[in-house]
């Protein structure tokens, strides 16, 4: 536990931030009992007291701890500026806390969702590449590898999207909450289809009429819908009748003559079968997603993943005796139980079957997940992901010649490290990127769908969100609908 004493509250989300990427799982208190370390931040404003002018201020972090350590860093800086202020305020606690317990974050102080708007930006301004380099490792103390990758990232992001035209175009999600078991990591929507298989049907109607909704909102009559990605849960979960169903409503409801990317996440390779694959070819689908997360069946047994790497495989190669062309994997780095030499034998098998992408999670522990729930049994198996399992990534990956595109951060990854997708060029999965970068419109329909609204002249994103419960989403549909009416109303 460690306690967080402040005067002021003005960089509460940075500092805290900072200190669990230090501290990983440790939680962050405002009482100072059973805590084994103490920050104490000061904001101190400089002013001239007879004219109340105000010059400037500093802030002072002192770090101390229950055997005696005591240090202070004091920073002089207008911290009521945030512009001017935030980056250096980081970096001298990154310094402070780096000291303290001798490591050094590969990125840095940077602690955000997405590390490479930096990179977008300055190349937008146009910045040369070796200055916007500088600026990660300099300003943000990033290892340069980080900052290399950032600029990759946004510069293929830039080539990739250069096409769009946000404030006219639009993509849709559909969720498919059900997969055949739950896995021990997982905090999504997701329900055992063997449980919930008589609610199926009740379910796809619920979704229609959110789908017919959406379609007909006068806000959207005028756009272009580009891109389409049905995930979940485990949308193969579906029989190949309900899939075809669900397309073909899809297809009959929305206009998809400008559709440029048609992705459907299979995920579970114990959901996938010909007659399932060679129905999602039929019906348009050209990208699908076939997911080991580890090729060791003693891990898959670990996090209830009900399929053994064999499946894996044999999935993969019907998916290609099926016609399809462009297959994602996902994988997840620092799995209970796995070390750097576990990720290299993922890596191995994986690039045997040379898919056209692999996408690559640090393991992140959520709240919502039984993994964190059952923290007490499974705290000694979890070593957390590297760098340099990251690293053997991102070597397997360039061997295949796949290349990184979109990169993002989630809050409750071990280090803070990242989540990245590499892919074969003209592979790419559009939707990630456009998700990620929040450019233009997303609708979402089905369980625990969130939708997201980009207001460009206000700079500015609402979002309208279903609930997560199947049972309550069937029920409350008319509700879910009512939501989206409110935001549409706001946008004709």
């Amino acid at each position: 536990m460690i306690y967080l004493e402040q005067n002021a509250e003005i960089y509460n989300n940075d500092i805290r931030a900072m200190l669990q990427a230090f501290f990983d799982n440790e939680k962050v208190s405002l009482v100072r009992e059973d805590t084994r370390l103490a920050l104490k931040v000061e904001y101190i404003s400089d002013s001239d007291v007879e004219t109340q002018v105000k010059r400037g201020g500093y802030v002072i972090f002192t770090l101390e701890d229950e055997m005696g350590y005591h240090k202070s860093r004091t920073v002089v800086v207008d911290y009521e500026n945030k512009k001017i202020a935030r980056n250096p305020l980081k970096e001298a606690l990154y310094r402070l806390l780096s000291e303290y317990t001798g490591k050094e974050l590969p990125w840095g102080s940077l602690t955000g969702v997405r590390p490479t708007k930096i990179a977008t930006e300055l190349l937008e301004q146009g910045r040369e590449e070796h200055a916007i380099h500088k600026v990660y490792t300099d300003t943000y103390l990033t290892i340069p590898q980080k900052a290399d990758i950032c600029i990759e990232v946004a510069k293929r992001e830039q080539e990739l999207l250069k096409e769009y035209r946000y404030e006219e175009e639009y993509c849709i999600y559909i969720g498919i909450p059900f997969c055949p078991t739950r896995c021990l990591y997982c905090s999504f929507t997701s329900y055992p289809i063997g449980v919930y298989r008589e609610k199926v049907e009740d379910y796809l109607q619920a979704l229609y009429k959110e789908m017919e909704f959406v379609a007909g909102a006068e806000a959207y009559r005028k756009k272009r819908l580009v891109a389409v990605y049905i995930g979940g849960g485990t949308p193969s979960a579906l029989s190949a009748e309900q899939l075809e169903s669900l397309i073909t409503r899809l297809k009959q409801t929305f206009d998809m003559r400008y559709v440029r990317e048609f992705c459907v996440e299979c995920g579970r390779p114990d959901s996938i079968t010909m007659d399932k694959l060679l129905t999602l070819k039929k019906m348009g689908v050209e990208r699908i997603s076939i997911n080991p997360q580890t090729m060791s069946d003693a891990t898959l047994s670990l996090i209830g993943r009900a399929h053994t790497v064999t499946q894996t495989k044999e999935a993969f190669l019907l998916a290609r005796k099926a016609g399809f062309t462009n297959i994602n994997m996902d994988m997840i780095v620092g799995l209970p139980g796995e070390d750097i030499e576990d990720v290299k034998h993922t890596l191995s098998e994986i690039q045997k079957l040379a898919p056209d992408s692999i996408t690559v999670h640090s393991l992140a522990i959520k709240r919502a997940a039984n993994l964190n729930i059952e923290m007490e049994r499974y705290h000694k198996l979890i070593k957390g992901s590297t760098n340099e399992m990251l690293l053997a990534v991102d070597q397997c990956a360039r061997e295949l010649q796949l290349f990184p595109y979109y990169l993002y951060r989630q809050k409750n990854i071990p280090g803070k490290l990242e989540n990245i997708g590499y892919a074969a060029r003209g592979k790419e999965c559009i939707y990630n990127i456009l998700i990620m970068e929040e450019k233009l419109d997303i609708l979402a329909m089905g369980a625990g769908a969130s939708s997201k609204f980009v207001f460009h002249k206000e700079n500015r994103i609402e979002r309208v969100e279903n609930v997560k419960n199947v049972d309550e989403y069937i029920t409350r549909i008319d509700e879910m609908i009512r939501r989206k009416q409110k935001m549409f109303l706001t946008l004709s």
